[in-house]
């Protein structure tokens, strides 16, 4: 019946909803989220110093392989052929941020919100592995979503 969740059974149980009825459509979903750091974080992060290696590359890989991971991650999310995934990094030294930006497209009859922010998370939570030694002093904030096309619910832009 429409408008009833399907996430449950008759019983109330926990189900992973059955997509297999809908149509294959292009579908988009992009994410941000922030990490906030210390100036001397900030500084190894751009001069590249950090002893780990490269912060930002290391953090961009964590976050495409956790996007295709989420299926593992989250309970009852449908596993996805992910046709793109891309996260960058846009750097704020005056107000001591990074912003992680995901974005990821399949061709699928269910949307990848969730691959989105799975990404951001795992990209900010690597900044902070990466990081801790130069100063714990860190805070993960502002993961969202941005947008999401395609599929049955239509198009979301965050405000």
């Amino acid at each position: 019946m429409a408008g009833e969740f399907n996430h449950f059974d008759q019983e109330g149980n926990a189900i992973m909803v059955d997509v297999s009825g809908k149509d294959v459509t292009s579908r988009t979903a992009s994410a941000v989220g922030t990490i906030r750091v210390s100036r001397e974080v900030m500084d190894a992060v751009t001069q590249r110093k950090v002893k780990k290696g490269d912060v930002l590359g290391v953090a961009r890989i964590a976050g495409i392989m956790a996007a295709k991971q989420t299926s593992s991650l989250i309970p009852l999310c449908h596993p996805l052929c992910i046709r793109k995934c891309s996260v960058d990094f846009e750097t704020d030294p005056d107000k001591l941020e990074i912003r992680a930006i995901s974005t990821v497209k399949v061709e699928e009859k269910t949307g990848v919100e969730m691959e989105a922010l799975t990404a951001v998370s795992a990209a900010l939570l690597t900044i902070y592995d990466m990081c801790k030694a130069v100063g714990r002093r860190m805070e993960i904030t502002g993961i969202h979503l941005v947008s999401k096309t395609g599929g049955k619910s239509g198009n979301f832009y965050y405000d």
